[in-house]
């Protein structure tokens, strides 16, 4: 993990569980694994399980392994496996020695299935997949024994072994295990263990056409690297029984215990691959690291870093209680990070010509202005912020009347320009339409940056200097369902939000805004905290995203 990261996990029934292994021996150290599938993108539900496994790791001296639970060829993709990869990088981890990945295992899966098979405790099945599932019986039935299920051991040996050479079609046949049709629990009666399936592997090639599931693979594979504790969600706490139940009958020395805790759900977010594969595919977004996607390489384009995700993640905690987190506990986060370390900087979103009809004149003639990067970080320097006879305030900042709450420029009365002058409107020139299109103003003599007595204005604007300023596009999100749970609705794509995408031609920046990277954030003044998008950057040419309004989102009352 990265030396900078030492925020501990706070206490939870994981870390009393560990405590009491490792006082009572029942281990010495403490082994923990993230093992995403590689169909997809990481999103903030795996962010929760990467925190939590390699920081219990570090917390403990332990190890933890990223291994790829990669069964299922037909979605898997390369582009998700490095995808992944950086995405734990970026968050700050590294996981221990090399990436494993479950096909690393094929051929030991392989025999432990056969062994099974030598035990009578598997059987190969020539039902249908629909016949299966009808076989399986419901809740309140019990299920229906298999025609195949009592084949001899050399028969299911046999018949695996052509599955494995290429004999059946997919679904033609499958490996099940032998335990209990009337189990009251689903995943206990007969599950299928292996499959046929004839898709070229990212990892294996065309080795392979018969392929283990992941309830028989994941425990096995636990067991080969020695994991201590294995945490999944609390939908796989009926299938730890299913869990034990292999270990428990084949020939493995390792006993790994598997744990469940609640995930994580967050208001106004999809986290399920599946549906987040079809926003992607029909042009919903622009893809999976869409800004307004929860995705991490989402977030990472918006504007999150890795510390107010670890933050996030640290403040929800560890339960097994299911609870929905509130989108605005994430966002906190966020602003509270770039509120110490994001520099500042001005930009008018919304340009609207300002012209100072006494500049030149005694009083009014600085032509920049020294400010601090950070109003309470002097280490971060200052910049120059160059001022002239015309300047851009923002659209939304001058009203030609308006009443007393209103705490911008008016006509006849006066604000003051960050970090420069009093200024006070006194005409504006409109178009054909009847839209302000100039203002025309008059600053207040030797008000920059002081008080001048006789001049109280009642608010501030921000502005960038017309002739001497950097033109580019800025990115308004917002969220992108209008629902808070969209996974409850049958049509989830129903809930999105047409609208939670601006895009603003021609905004105008600070000029040294002009140099910023991918990577930089910064507290527009007055508009919000926003960072350098890596889609559409250009040397010299940023595009910039909106990541998270000011704490303080004042109404405007006109």
């Amino acid at each position: 993990m990265d030396e900078k990261v030492e925020e501990r996990i706070p206490r939870n029934f994981i870390t009393d569980i560990i405590d009491e292994d490792l006082k009572n021996g029942r281990t010495q150290s403490v082994a923990t694994r993230f093992p995403p599938e590689p169909n997809g993108y990481l999103h903030i539900g795996h962010a929760k399980s990467i925190c939590l496994n390699f920081g219990l790791a570090r917390d403990y001296n332990g190890t933890c392994n990223l291994r790829f639970d990669d069964t299922n060829p037909e979605k898997e993709d390369m582009e998700y496996i490095k995808s992944i990869e950086n995405d734990v990088k970026w968050l700050g981890f590294n996981w221990s020695g090399a990436i494993r990945h479950s096909s690393d295992y094929f051929e030991m899966l392989f025999g432990f299935a056969m062994e099974l098979i030598q035990k009578g405790l598997a059987y190969v099945d020539e039902s249908t997949p629909e016949q299966i599932k009808n076989m399986r019986g419901t809740l309140k039935e019990p299920g229906v024994n298999s025609p195949y299920r009592d084949r001899s051991v050399e028969e299911n040996a046999r018949l695996f072994q052509d599955m494995r050479d290429g004999k059946f079609k997919e679904g033609e046949a499958c490996l099940r295990a032998k335990i209990d049709m009337a189990s009251p629990f689903m995943c206990m009666r007969d599950p299928v263990i292996y499959r046929v399936r004839y898709a070229a592997h990212a990892m294996t090639g065309d080795k392979w056409c018969i392929y283990p599931m992941y309830d028989f693979t994941h425990c096995i594979s636990d067991a080969i690297e020695n994991i201590t504790h294995s945490i999944c969600t609390l939908e796989f706490q009926d299938n730890r029984r299913l869990y034990d139940w292999v270990l428990d009958n084949i020939s493995i020395k390792a006993r790994p215990h598997q744990y469940e805790m609640s995930r994580l759900n967050l208001e106004y977010s999809i986290t399920s691959k599946r549906k987040l594969n079809l926003l992607v595919d029909k042009g919903v977004v622009d893809g999976w690291d869409d800004p307004r996607l929860t995705t991490i390489s989402g977030l990472r384009r918006r504007g999150y870093t890795p510390a107010s995700i670890r933050e996030f993640c640290r403040r929800i905690g560890v339960t097994k209680q299911e609870n929905t987190i509130e989108m605005s506990a994430l966002e906190s986060c966020i602003r509270e990070d770039l509120n110490v370390n994001a520099p500042r900087a001005m930009a008018v979103l919304r340009p609207l010509k300002l012209i100072i009809e006494n500049y030149g004149q005694e009083g009014v003639e600085a032509t920049s202005f020294e400010v601090p990067n950070h109003p309470d970080h002097p280490e971060m320097g200052t910049r120059c912020i160059s001022f002239s006879k015309e300047i851009y305030i923002d659209e939304a900042d001058f009203r030609e009347e308006a009443n007393k709450q209103y705490k911008r420029l008016k006509l006849g009365h006066e604000v003051r320009l960050r970090h420069g002058y009093i200024i006070k409107a006194i005409s504006c020139d409109k178009d054909e339409n009847g839209r302000v299109v100039c203002v025309h103003a008059e600053a207040v003599p030797h008000s920059a940056g002081a008080d001048v007595e006789g001049h109280k204005p009642k608010g501030v604007i921000h502005f960038v200097d017309a002739n001497n300023c950097f033109r580019t596009d800025v990115y308004l999100y917002s969220r992108l369902f209008k629902e808070p749970n969209p996974a409850a609705f049958d049509d989830f794509l129903s809930t999105v939000d047409e609208n939670s995408l601006e895009i603003i031609k021609d905004a105008a920046l600070e000029l040294s805004l002009k140099d910023a990277v991918v990577g930089q954030s910064f507290q527009f003044e007055r508009e919000g905290y926003f960072c350098v998008d890596s889609k559409h950057f250009k040397p010299s040419q940023p595009v910039f995203n909106l990541t998270v309004a000011l704490r303080e989102t004042k109404k405007v009352v006109a």
